[in-house]
């Protein structure tokens, strides 16, 4: 189903009407200093996939920068389910969700006893195409510039636009970071390294966003008997690794056959998606006709 996004279902602070006529002031803390947090939720069959888990991130956010929850959970719950009913055509849909400190005089110091903006609106979910998914992923690694605060999904998303911008001016799909010579995250999405069959990525702190696919795969690692480690990845390691794979809302799970313009892994599978990739795929496939709600 293509529709022209101005017609997307939206909802802004209590009313739900067409993306394209939603407005908020210009003195909107999220429109001056993108001081506001964000989610992006994948919806399939009509079901959310792992919404709690992204609420659960939502919260952190929100804590982080002392903006007060506007909703119960029940209440985000019905929203969203509201929202995807609104697209009654379209199975596999986005529901991409906002919150700002609200509207005040401009002043960079947090203003009290402000209403939070909350937007939010679906999408047809759009997904890596079958050509790209068999060839796999192009990335290149740049230097980490961005703040130190990557555990917070901050509207403020300026430097992964300037990374990802990077990886778009050479052809290729992500960019991946690299701070004082230790891989952080993609510019959008988490960064996995395969060696000798075990599946490696960078533990959680306040340099990068935990994805809610970290705990999948790590369930999934369980399940099929694969090791998993969550430890510092030297940038050496990225060069010399087995399999590379990303993981966010939009790319599920994807595989990196190219790496600044080389081939990833060795022997017949390299410059192709490797086995860890293949059963980890299947697995994400699986998840999603099972879980849900």
């Amino acid at each position: 189903m293509t529709m022209p996004w101005t017609d997307l279902p939206c909802y802004l602070n209590g009313h739900l009407g067409r993306l394209g006529d939603a407005k908020v002031p210009v003195m909107d803390r999220g429109f001056l200093f993108g001081d506001g947090v964000y989610e992006a939720i994948p919806v399939y069959g009509r079901r959310l996939f792992r919404v709690e888990a992204h609420l659960d991130r939502l919260s952190h956010s929100l804590r982080s920068l002392r903006i007060e929850d506007p909703y119960e959970r029940e209440a985000w719950l019905d929203l969203f389910h509201s929202l995807v009913a609104h697209l009654p055509e379209v199975e596999d849909q986005t529901i991409y969700l906002q919150v700002t400190r609200g509207v005040a005089p401009r002043d960079h110091a947090m203003p009290r006893d402000i209403e939070p903006t909350v937007l939010a609106y679906t999408q047809p979910l759009v997904a890596i195409s079958a050509e790209k998914r068999h060839q796999g992923l192009a990335c290149v690694t740049a230097r980490d510039f961005r703040w130190q605060r990557g555990d917070i999904k901050s509207t403020s998303l300026l430097g992964n636009v300037l990374a990802r911008q990077m990886s778009a001016d050479q052809g290729a799909d992500e960019t991946l970071l690299i701070r004082d010579g230790f891989l952080t995250e993609g510019s959008a999405s988490n960064v996995w390294v395969v060696r000798d069959g075990a599946l490696l990525t960078p533990p959680p702190g306040e340099l990068l966003l935990e994805g809610v696919r970290v705990g999948l795969l790590r369930e999934f690692c369980e399940e099929l008997g694969i090791a998993c480690n969550l430890r510092p990845i030297a940038e050496t390691e990225l060069t010399t690794a087995d399999e590379i794979l990303l993981t966010s809302a939009s790319k599920e799970i994807a595989a990196v056959t190219r790496l600044d313009h080389e081939p990833v892994g060795h022997g017949a599978l390299r410059g192709k998606p490797g086995p860890v990739y293949s059963k980890l795929y299947e697995a994400y496939q699986r998840a999603k006709l099972l879980q849900g709600r």
